[in-house]
C-alpha cells in the first residue's frame, strides 16, 4: 500500500506537492522533468533511495522530498492562462516503524493518493496509512496498482475500499506501474481533484520545519514546507522553539538534487541553507519565521514515542567516543527501525557495536509507594527493603488481515502472546480482519516473522498504542560463574520465566566457547536459580609422559591440574561474542 498526499500551489503561477508511501507509479516511471504526458524514463537506480541500508533492503526509511513539474497534455505552450504545475513529492515509509515520517509529511500537503494491491487488496498498513490521511482532512484518491498481474482482481479491491473506507469505486484510477497503463489519468486526478495550499502570499513568513540532515560542506539542510510568506535568499529567519536567528545563505528545491531557486513561495516543499551547525537546533515541528516578526505559532507535531529500548556497547573500548558521535537516541520506534539503526552505524560510521534485547517501558510500584518507569532492566531497584507490589505493561492494538483458512493458526498465535480479541471480521468471503490487544513486550522481537511464516506471507499486520495493563512481571538475570551480565537482563512474564530461562541458558552453552576453566551459565529471579548449564573445561593431558609409575604420581598432577583450574576460574573472564547477543534477541 502506498499513499500520496499532494499540495496545489499556484507559483508558476500553478503547482501542487506530492506525498508518498512507498515506491508509487509516480516515483518509479516519472523524471521529475518529465510528465506522463512526454514520455516515461525508467531508471537504474532509483533516486529516492539515498542511503545504503535503503537500496540493499528496498525500503525507504527516511522521507524523500522531490519537486517535478507537470504540463498538462494538449498545452504546447506554457502561457499565463495554461501555465504548467509544480508538484511536490514526498516519498515516504511504509512500514509501520516509520509512521510517525508519514504523519509529518502529511502535515505538508493537501491531499493524498491511497494505493492498493489489485491482487493483495487492503492490507493493515492500507488502514492505518488511510486513517492518518482522513485525520489529517486530506482529499483521498484511491489508486488499484498492478492491474497487470494474472491474480489482479480490481473489482474485489473497489469493493474493499467502498466497505472499509466508504470510498467511491467509481472515483478509483485503475494503473499499472510496470506497463504504464492508466498513469496518463494520475497526474490530472491530481490537479483536478485536490485543493490548493490554505496560505497566503503576501502573509508574514511562516513555515514547518519538517526534517534536517547535517551535509559536511553546507552543515544542517532543513526540509520546511512554506504555509505563508515568501523566503528568500539573505532573509533572517528566527525559530519560534529556540528564538535563535540566522541568515539564510541557500534556499531552493529538490529536483531530486539540491537546485538552488533563491526564493520559496506559500504552498512550497523546499530546503533551506541557514548555519545551524548541530541538527539539534532543527527541531522537527517548529515554526520559522522572518526575524523581528511576530506570527502565531504554527500547531506542531506530537512527539515521537520510543517503544522499543536497547543497550549499546562498543564492539571496542576504544570506539566509545566513535559510538557516542555517531549516535544521539537509542530510542526506537520499532523492531525494523532498531536493525535499520544498527546497520547505518556499521555502514555510515564505522561504529561495531553490541546490542541488548531489546525492551519496552515498564511501571514498577514498589511497597514504599513510589512508581518508576523502567526502560532497562538494570534500573530495577536491588535493594531487597523496596518490594515490587505492582507492575504495568504498554499494550498495543494490532490489526490482522489474513486469509480466512488460516484464522485457526494466527488465534493460537495471539494467544499464545497474550492477546485479547477485540474485532473479528469478514472483509469477504475470503479475507478476515482479526484486532487484539497484546502486550507490546510480545510482538517487538519475531511476532511479525511468526505470524509471516504460519500464513505462508500472506498475512498483513499493524498496530498503534494502547493503553498500560497491569501484568506479573520479573526481572530475569543471566549469570556467568555467579557474576550477572547486566546487558543480558530481561523482564518476562512470571508465567514464560522458567522455559525462557532454560532456552536461554541452552543457547548460551551452545554459542559461548570452551575456556582454560569450568563455566556455570544460569538463570535467576532473584535469589532462585531457574536454569543451569555447564560448559566444561578444555583440559590438556597431564598424565601423556607417566608410562606406569605410582599412581600417587598421577594423582599428585591431577590434582595440580585441578587447583590451577580454580585459580583461572577465579580470576579469568567469559569471552561473550556477539553472535550470542543474537541468538538471545531470536529466543527472547
Amino acid at each position: 500500500m502506498n499513499s500520496i498526499a499532494t499540495s496545489r500551489l499556484e507559483l508558476c503561477p500553478g503547482s501542487k506537492g506530492v506525498q508518498s508511501a512507498n515506491k508509487t507509479p509516480f516515483e518509479e516511471r516519472n523524471d521529475p522533468e518529465e510528465s506522463p504526458s512526454s514520455g516515461y524514463r525508467l531508471r537504474r537506480r532509483d533516486p529516492y533511495d539515498i542511503t545504503q541500508v535503503e537500496r540493499e533492503r528496498g525500503i525507504t526509511v527516511k522521507a524523500q522530498t522531490v519537486t517535478m513539474f507537470h504540463k498538462p497534455s494538449g498545452e504546447n505552450k506554457n502561457t499565463e492562462d495554461n501555465p504548467p504545475f509544480l508538484l511536490n513529492l514526498i516519498d515516504t515509509p511504509g512500514h509501520v516503524d516509520f509512521s510517525y515520517e508519514v504523519s509529518r509529511s502529511l502535515a505538508a500537503c493537501q491531499g493524498a493518493l491511497l494505493v492498493v494491491d489489485a491482487a493483495q487488496g487492503v492490507q493493515a498498513q492500507t488502514v492505518a496509512n488511510f486513517y492518518l490521511a482522513f485525520e489529517s482532512n486530506l482529499a483521498i484518491i484511491p489508486v488499484i496498482n498492478k492491474i497487470d498481474q494474472p491474480t489482479a482482481d480490481p473489482e474485489r479491491v473497489m469493493a474493499q475500499l467502498k466497505s472499509m473506507f466508504d470510498l467511491d469505486p467509481a472515483d478509483a484510477l485503475l494503473t499499472s506501474a510496470k506497463t504504464g497503463q492508466g498513469l496518463e489519468h494520475v497526474l490530472p486526478a491530481v490537479i483536478d481533484r485536490i485543493p490548493p495550499p490554505p496560505g497566503k502570499n503576501h502573509s508574514p513568513l511562516r513555515m514547518f520545519l519538517l526534517d534536517s540532515y547535517y551535509d559536511e560542506y553546507k552543515g544542517v539542510i532543513c526540509h520546511v514546507a512554506v504555509v505563508d510568506g515568501t523566503l528568500r535568499k539573505g532573509d533572517k529567519i528566527s525559530s519560534v522553539a529556540t528564538g535563535d536567528t540566522y541568515e539564510v545563505s541557500d534556499v531552493g528545491i529538490m529536483h531530486p538534487e539540491l537546485v538552488p531557486t533563491g526564493v520559496l513561495f506559500t504552498g512550497q516543499v523546499g530546503y533551506v541553507v541557514s548555519g545551524m551547525r548541530s541538527t539539534k537546533e532543527a527541531r522537527v515541528g517548529d515554526t520559522l519565521h522572518h526575524a523581528r516578526s511576530i506570527v502565531e505559532p504554527l500547531p506542531g507535531f506530537k512527539p515521537a514515542r520510543h517503544m522499543v529500548f536497547s543497550g549499546l556497547y562498543p564492539a571496542d573500548g576504544s570506539d566509545f567516543e566513535l559510538l557516542s558521535h555517531a549516535i544521539e537516541r537509542c530510542g526506537f520506534l520499532g523492531l525494523l527501525h532498531m536493525d535499520v539503526f544498527h546497520q547505518r552505524l556499521e555502514q555510515e560510521y564505522d561504529a561495531h557495536i553490541i546490542s541488548t534485547v531489546p525492551t519496552v517501558p515498564y511501571i514498577f510500584e514498589y511497597s514504599d509507594g513510589s512508581k518508576v518507569e523502567v526502560q532497562n532492566p538494570a534500573q530495577m531497584s536491588s535493594n531487597p527493603k523496596q518490594r515490587v507490589t505492582a507492575c504495568w505493561e504498554p499494550t498495543v492494538v494490532a490489526t490482522i488481515i489474513i486469509p480466512s483458512e488460516f484464522v485457526g493458526p494466527v488465534m493460537s498465535l495471539c494467544s499464545d502472546r497474550r492477546g485479547e480479541q477485540l474485532e473479528y471480521t469478514f472483509i469477504d468471503s475470503q479475507r478476515v480482519l482479526m484486532k487484539y490487544q497484546i502486550p507490546l513486550r510480545e510482538i517487538v522481537v519475531d511476532f511479525y516473522d511468526q505470524l509471516k511464516t504460519i500464513t505462508s506471507g500472506y498475512a498483513s499486520f499493524d498496530y498503534e498504542d494502547s493503553e498500560y495493563r497491569a501484568a506479573d512481571l520479573v526481572k530475569l538475570d543471566i549469570l556467568l560463574n555467579g557474576q550477572p551480565v547486566d546487558a543480558m537482563a530481561t523482564i518476562v512474564h512470571n508465567l514464560k520465566a522458567q522455559r525462557l530461562g532454560r532456552q536461554l541458558a541452552e543457547k548460551l552453552k551452545q554459542v559461548i566457547d570452551r575456556q582454560m576453566f569450568e563455566i556455570t551459565i544460569q538463570a535467576a529471579i532473584g535469589s532462585k536459580v531457574v536454569a543451569r548449564e555447564t560448559i566444561s573445561a578444555l583440559r590438556k593431558n597431564v598424565l601423556a609422559k607417566c608410562y606406569g609409575g605410582d599412581i600417587t604420581r598421577k594423582r599428585k598432577l591431577l590434582e595440580k591440574q585441578k587447583e590451577g583450574k580454580k585459580r583461572m576460574k577465579r580470576v579469568g573472564s567469559v569471552d561473550i561474542p556477539q553472535e550470542a547477543f543474537h541468538e538471545l534477541l531470536k529466543i527472547s
